[in-house]
């Protein structure tokens, strides 16, 4: 009898560990988290990938609740999913060890009554690489919380990342934070995302000259730093793979013994002006962060990214942008320096958007675009990045300006990627989807998909758009843009050479308050409806323009094209016959 209680009674302790293990694995997993599809990278929410059609909020707007009142229901208005806005570490912990999360709880509210997503900017040590929102009894410290200070010995506006009390406040403020939303949000989950501090990097200083930087910069390079290099060398960026062979691949020594002597280069913006100083520089800021990043995740596992100040011409070397920022040239640095960040995402103001972008998308990077232009250049831009490089979300920085209406451009747009999202999300990183972009500088752009040339022609009347395309099955293609021509060619030597079209349809969500009965465009698209076949005028079949579609009007067209093909036709006739 003992023995046949006993053995109860450990089955039973087995089977309640058993269901408090699969509740705590299925607890984080309902936590919003990444996870991959194909060579795509999702943000799944709830369960289901979200597409972040985003705005990004002036810095200071959620500093007041009356402040913020009119602009939720205005982002709603905009067609946005997601509103990106800051969390600032200055009114959050006013008092050391005190902190205040009513603002905190105003932007939940906020957005929740108004169906929105949150992505929260932490402004804790750096903003735009200054320490403008640091609480003030930080600032006011030099003692415990140093600054940077440049090859004069000036003191600068930026917290020193050798600062090890600064670093260790900074994470106990962001872990207060995160402990705070797991325990208001934690079931709701309105906040989806984190950015930890904000375009950081030595401003004015090719990087930091404090007496403990220059010990740092004349010791030898982190082992663990040199670790990473010698089991990836196959896989790092090629400027950093180039300065490391360059110099011989050692795998030790100081910094400029392993990455060469630090030199500017004034007349090309593109050369790596000061490399050793900001490779340098991005292993001591993806330190720090990595402390933070590792103090909020262990409180609640946000996915977690960083943003760029990127250089462009005229600032192109260390100082003129912030010096050890997550950029391009330097990524594997901030990876093997911080393995609790999730992505590195770019801020793009510059003309070289689809150049940034690639060069971000590299070695599995998740393209996320938090700071960029709206109008519409952002308009034409969303559809290229979500179409080509599988973007996760896009957000124009200032959506709060009083510019943005309901009826801009971009407002359109988002519009549109709403009613395609379930079908985008379910082809990306399938191999399935592109992105074209055209404009009065570029008018026509060329790309493959399935058995397919498709050429993108800027419209009458258009400066700039862009074009989503979904290959939806053999010969059918979902295609969503507004202000060009798209023409499909069939690909060199093909055995059945010309293209018609078999139809092509108009789609659009149904309308609830419609009487008119829509035909599903698809069963696996419950989401869009035909609303007209469209043919003569409103498509292209010429034999000397093209076969294609014509995405005009004044609002964005999703048209699904079915395409066929035949024979050229008999071989010309000789002259006997």
């Amino acid at each position: 009898m003992t023995r046949t209680f006993a053995f109860f009674f450990l089955l039973l302790a087995l089977g309640i560990a058993s269901v408090t293990a699969s509740a705590t694995a299925s607890a984080v997993e309902s936590i919003p988290h990444l996870r991959k599809q194909g060579t795509a990278t999702q943000l799944i929410v709830d369960g289901k990938p979200l597409l972040m059609l985003a705005g990004e909020l002036h810095n200071s707007s959620t500093s007041g609740t009356d402040n913020m009142k009119p602009i939720w229901p205005h982002m709603a208005a905009l067609n946005l999913n997601t509103v990106i806005a800051a969390v600032s570490w200055e009114l959050v912990e006013p008092v050391e060890g005190k902190f205040d999360f009513a603002l905190v709880d105003d932007m939940l509210e906020g957005a929740r009554d108004n169906h929105l997503r949150l992505v929260l900017l932490w402004f804790g040590s750096w903003k735009n690489g200054a320490s403008t929102y640091a609480p003030s009894w930080v600032k006011r410290d030099l003692k415990r919380y140093p600054r940077v200070q440049d090859e004069h010995g000036r003191n600068l506006e930026i917290l020193s990342t050798f600062g090890t009390e600064t670093r260790d406040s900074d994470a106990r403020g962001f872990a207060a934070l995160m402990r705070h939303l797991r325990k208001v949000d934690g079931q709701r989950h309105t906040v989806v995302m984190i950015q930890v501090e904000n375009e950081v990097g030595v401003l004015n200083a090719r990087r930091d000259f404090s007496e403990s930087a220059e010990k740092a910069f004349s010791a030898p390079v982190p082992s663990a730093l040199m670790d990473y290099l010698v089991s990836n060398r196959d896989r790092l960026v090629p400027e950093l793979a180039e300065a490391w062979q360059t110099n011989g691949s050692r795998s030790s020594g100081n910094w400029e013994t392993v990455f060469g002597k630090g030199t500017i280069n004034k007349e090309d913006w593109k050369a790596r002006s000061y490399y050793p100083e900001e490779i340098f520089m991005s292993w001591q800021y993806a330190q720090y962060v990595e402390h933070i990043a590792a103090a909020g995740k262990a409180e609640y596992p946000l996915p977690l990214y960083v943003n760029a100040w990127l250089k462009q011409p005229g600032y192109a070397w260390p100082g003129a942008y912030p010096s050890g920022g997550p950029l391009p040239q330097v990524m594997d640095i901030w990876r093997a320096g911080a393995p609790h960040i999730d992505l590195i995402a770019p801020d793009i103001y510059m003309q070289d958007f689809e150049w940034i972008c690639e060069l971000y998308h590299r070695s599995g990077n998740p393209l996320f675009i938090p700071e960029t232009r709206g109008g519409a250049v952002g308009a034409a831009r969303v559809f290229w990045a979500m179409g080509r490089l599988d973007a996760m979300g896009f957000s124009p920085f200032g959506i709060d300006s009083a510019g943005e209406t309901n009826t801009a451009p971009l407002a359109q747009s988002y519009l549109a990627l709403s009613e395609l999202a379930p079908l985008l999300l379910e082809h990306q990183g399938m191999g399935t989807t592109a992105g074209v972009m055209v404009s009065k500088e570029m008018p026509n752009q060329n790309v493959t998909l399935g058995d397919y040339k498709i050429v993108a022609k800027l419209g009458r009347g258009a400066d700039v758009a862009g074009a989503l395309l979904i290959e939806t099955g053999p010969d059918e293609f979902v295609v969503e843009g507004k202000g060009l021509d798209i023409f499909f060619e069939a690909k060199p030597n093909a055995a059945l050479p010309l293209i018609g079209i078999d139809f092509v349809d108009e789609l659009a969500a149904p309308d609830a308050k419609s009487s008119h009965s829509f035909a599903k465009a698809s069963p696996a698209w419950p989401n869009l409806a035909v609303r007209r076949r469209l043919n003569g005028d409103e498509v292209h079949t010429s034999t000397f323009d093209g076969t294609g579609l014509k995405l005009f009007g004044s609002n964005v067209s999703i048209q699904r094209v079915r395409l066929y093909r035949y024979p050229a036709g008999r071989a010309q006739r000789g002259p006997t016959d």
